[in-house]
């Protein structure tokens, strides 16, 4: 861990007729509403982000950034990373901010955040402390998918594995709100194909109602 000084750092059946079930179709609808309005409310499942919070001369930063941009990113999907310079003049206000919303006495780094959740220091024993804490919001499939992604990861074929899902390093920006803003737009494609997607389907729904 290396320390930064805070006071130089502001670090559909038979062929018989069969009458239209309209209490199901009115049930689809509700389903459907519900699940666009939870959406638009809410958004989609995604996991935390992670900010780190590194000094380039800091032997525990780098290993943090390797465990984060060589297993995190490719173990969630969702998962977006923003790497900080504590360094860099620009990034030391946004860094003091971050030691006072984790209540760090000290200016040591690296310190992860990760959704609600600060981690000051790193060692491979934090781990799985690291994934929980980016598994907070999934769905249990999500994270069933996530181990299903690990033991690749840890298997014979995992430079195989990064090579095919290579688009996943572009869930890592380096410093800089604008290019975190860039690497955020990315998630939410998903979310308005998934939102149409579900628009048209109720326009089926709706269709085949009055047809009736």
């Amino acid at each position: 861990m290396v320390y930064v000084r805070k006071n130089n750092l502001h670090e559909y059946g038979n062929s018989f007729y069969n009458p239209p079930d309209k209490k199901g179709e009115k049930m689809k609808i509700k389903f459907l509403l519900s699940v666009l309005f939870g959406l638009f409310m809410f958004g989609g499942a995604f996991a935390a982000d992670v900010t780190i919070y590194y000094s380039p001369t800091c032997p525990h930063c780098h290993h943090a950034r390797d465990f984060v941009s060589n297993n995190l990113v490719y173990e969630y999907p969702s998962v977006r990373v923003n790497m900080v310079n504590v360094m860099a003049e620009s990034n030391r206000p946004e860094f003091i901010d971050a030691l006072k919303k984790c209540k760090y006495e000290s200016g040591g780094v690296p310190v992860l955040v990760i959704g609600e959740k600060c981690f000051q220091g790193y060692g491979d024993s934090m781990r799985d402390d690291l994934r929980r804490a980016v598994e907070v919001g999934l769905s249990q499939e999500e994270v069933k998918a996530s181990a299903e992604y690990r033991t690749k990861l840890e298997g014979a074929g995992a430079d195989a594995f990064r090579a095919a899902n290579a688009e996943r390093q572009n869930a890592i920006s380096e410093r800089g709100p604008e290019i975190q803003k860039k690497s955020k737009s990315m998630g939410n494609v998903s979310l308005y194909v998934l939102l149409g997607a579900l628009v048209v389907l109720l326009g089926i729904v709706l269709f085949r109602k009055n047809s009736k």
